[in-house]
């Protein structure tokens, strides 16, 4: 949840740079807005952060823990350090355990070449993974009029679960289990196309990060997302209340 707006300005160094920020900014947002990369899979504009991923760990000074930058609101004189060998390391092993935990094969999938998860891999230098698969056999969910659930390409970062509830105010989709366990599903783990509360709108679809989410008319690597609708129906929706 994200602190009241305030237009107080902060001034601190993130990779050495000196920036301002509002009491109300993140360090993902602060990063964003001043061109510094930043990974993340479970960040989406227009909803609110969970700090999942864990993918954009920063160092910050006089700590030694890693600080989740999608999480941690800027303070006066602080050092941020957003690339360094150890955080190349637990990015990298983030993702080999991401890639390790489900069925991820580029070749066949929609997404080849529009997904997330792939391009972070090779942005970050994956060129294998260093853990051993689980090779889930999870059931894939075809029950829907227009679209596919796939949870063998689902990475969990409930980018699905937010817009449904905070956008699209539906909350067809939830998480159940834990750990290696957890499922995304749709009410009370009914199939997708029986769902009562599914408003057929497809933005669950368009913010998936991979291929788990797909139209059923898309073939191998033609599924591309677009989410440019997000912050501004974030906006109308606020401007509502």
């Amino acid at each position: 949840m994200k602190r009241p707006f305030k237009t107080r300005i902060k001034t601190l160094k993130i990779d050495g740079i000196d920036v301002g920020a509002r009491e109300d900014e993140t360090l993902l947002e602060l990063a964003q807005e001043n061109d510094i990369f930043i990974p993340t899979l479970c960040h989406l504009e227009g909803v609110h952060d969970i700090g999942g991923c864990r993918l954009c760990l920063v160092e910050v000074k006089g700590t030694n823990k890693l600080l989740p930058a999608c999480m941690t609101y800027a303070e006066e004189g602080m050092e941020v350090t957003t690339n360094s060998e150890r955080l190349q390391m637990y990015r990298r092993q983030v993702l080999d355990l991401l890639f390790s935990e489900r069925n991820h094969v580029c070749s066949v999938c929609v997404s080849n070449g529009h997904c997330e998860l792939q391009w972070l891999a090779g942005k970050l230098g994956i060129s294998h993974v260093g853990v051993p698969y689980l090779y889930p056999q999870l059931s894939v969910d075809a029950s829907h009029r227009f679209y596919i659930y796939d949870p063998n390409r689902c990475i969990l970062c409930t980018r699905c679960v937010r817009v449904c509830d905070e956008i699209e105010g539906a909350h067809t989709w939830d998480v159940m289990g834990r750990g290696t366990d957890c499922l995304i599903i749709s009410d009370l783990n009914q199939p997708w196309g029986t769902s009562d509360t599914c408003t057929r709108c497809g933005k669950c679809v368009q913010v998936c990060p991979t291929g788990a989410l797909f139209h059923k008319t898309k073939a191998v690597a033609e599924m591309e997302k677009r989410r440019d609708f997000l912050p501004y129906l974030r906006t109308m929706r606020e401007g509502r209340k």
